[in-house]
This record gives structure tokens, sequence and C-alpha cells, in this order.
């Protein structure tokens, strides 16, 4: 019996930018039971996570960590420039238009672009056309007045 395909969403972001998005994608990604792996194509993203989501609200707490720390096998989110799934992560999040590479080991891909920059928007628009093509169930949600819509 065939695994089933990674399922992969892409998300528009228009109205607000990843540091408010992620951290919301995160915590709903924790609450199914889900562990997730944050690709970002530059170290310093990483860095920039890495600080941002012990902070982004007084009352939350985002367990996570970046890849090259010790226990990150452990961790319920991991951040990293890596193509490895370290903590068996079911949810892929991909950033800056950082590479899907292999995605048999996830349940979804999602695809964080913003829709205000070209060169991420060209990135995302070739990686929809070459995840189609390899067979990976797409969607694409963007984000309107109300929340995120699912256009295709």
């Amino acid at each position: 019996m065939m695994a089933t395909p990674c399922e992969v969403w892409f998300y528009h972001l228009e109205r607000s930018g990843l540091d408010q998005v992620l951290p919301e994608l995160l915590e709903k990604t924790l609450a199914r039971g889900w562990k997730a792996v944050v690709r970002a194509r530059e170290p310093e993203r990483v860095e920039h996570l890495d600080s941002w989501l012990w902070s982004y609200r007084d009352e939350s707490f985002l367990p996570h960590a970046p890849a090259d720390e010790p226990g990150a096998a452990r961790q319920p989110v991991l951040l990293t420039t890596a193509f490895d799934n370290q903590n068996a992560a079911d949810a892929l999040f991909l950033v800056d238009g950082a590479e899907p590479g292999e995605l048999e080991p996830y349940e979804r891909c999602i695809v964080l672009f913003d829709g205000r920059d070209e060169t991420q928007l060209a990135v995302a628009r070739s990686q929809w056309s070459a995840l189609k093509a390899k067979g990976h169930p797409a969607s694409y949600w963007k984000q309107q007045a109300r929340g995120w819509e699912k256009q295709a």
C-alpha cells in the first residue's frame, strides 16, 4: 500500500508578516499533537525566530530550539536550515523560499511566503508547480480581512 503523499499548503501573507503568522500556525500544529520543523534559508532567520518565539506573546510558551542545540530530537518545534527531520516532525514549515527537499517523512508541508516580495512570490509559484507535478495535493490560502481563505 502506498503512503499518502504529503499535503502542501501555501500561505500567501499579505496583511501580516511571518512573525505574526508563524507562531499561530505552530500553536495549531502542536495542538494537533504534531511536531514541526521550521526550515529557513539563512542561519540569521533561525536565530531571529529562536528569540522571537520566546517573546512573541507574554502569556504563551512555544517550546522550540535550533537544530544545532543538544536534545534537538526531543523538541516539539525545531528551527533549522538543514534537510533532515531530527525530531520526527509531522509538519514542515518553509520560510523565506527554503527548499522543500524530500517530503515523505511529513504529513503536511506549509509554505509561507510574503505576497509583497516578488522573489518570494516567484519561488512559491515554482514550488507550487514542482510539487503538484510530483503528485502532492496542494492548496493555496490567502489572507483576507476575516482570516485565511482557501483559494485553490
